[in-house]
């Protein structure tokens, strides 16, 4: 996307009324709601006593998170309002490690990774995660790569957990 394809974005997000607040409590609601998911299957897997399935439930997600993020830091990559000059919708001063987007990565390896155990949830979990891909995209702080390589590690990271069970 270039410069102008944010900028017109950002303005018609204003035009909306509220519509700025709207996108940083969508962004904020999906990410509430796929920890609230996660945590009551960990809680039905510990319960359950289902040890395996709670080992694998803790480790793929936690293990693929730090390898991300420290591809991220070595990889290095600018983020729109860097490459641009703009300020985004949402506050962020960060600099660099936008790809891949470690929000997106995080829902969809969640949301692959609950497929296992609870497929309605998992796939509720991934479409919750292609609306917060699109709102770091137009809120301007990831590139459209940044999050489709986000949902893609993190579709293939959650698949693992099927090949763990």
């Amino acid at each position: 996307m270039t410069k102008e394809s944010y900028e017109k974005i950002f303005r018609q997000i204003a035009a909306i009324p509220n519509g700025v607040q709207g996108i940083l409590v969508i962004g904020k609601l999906m990410t509430v709601v796929t920890a609230l998911v996660y945590f009551a299957e960990l809680f039905a897997q510990l319960f359950g006593k289902q040890w395996r399935g709670l080992a694998v439930l803790i480790l793929v997600p936690g293990i693929s998170f730090v390898l991300v993020s420290l591809f991220r830091n070595l990889y290095d990559a600018k983020r729109p309002y860097e490459v641009y000059g703009f300020t985004p919708l949402i506050p962020k001063e960060t600099k660099g490690k936008s790809f891949p987007s470690r929000h997106v990565f995080s829902i969809f390896v969640i949301g692959s990774s609950l497929c296992w155990y609870q497929p309605y949830a998992g796939v509720l979990v991934c479409l919750m995660g292609c609306l917060l891909a699109a709102c770091r995209v137009v809120s301007g702080v990831h590139f459209p790569k940044d999050v489709i390589g986000g949902a893609i590690i993190g579709i293939l990271c959650g698949c693992l957990t099927g090949v763990l069970l």
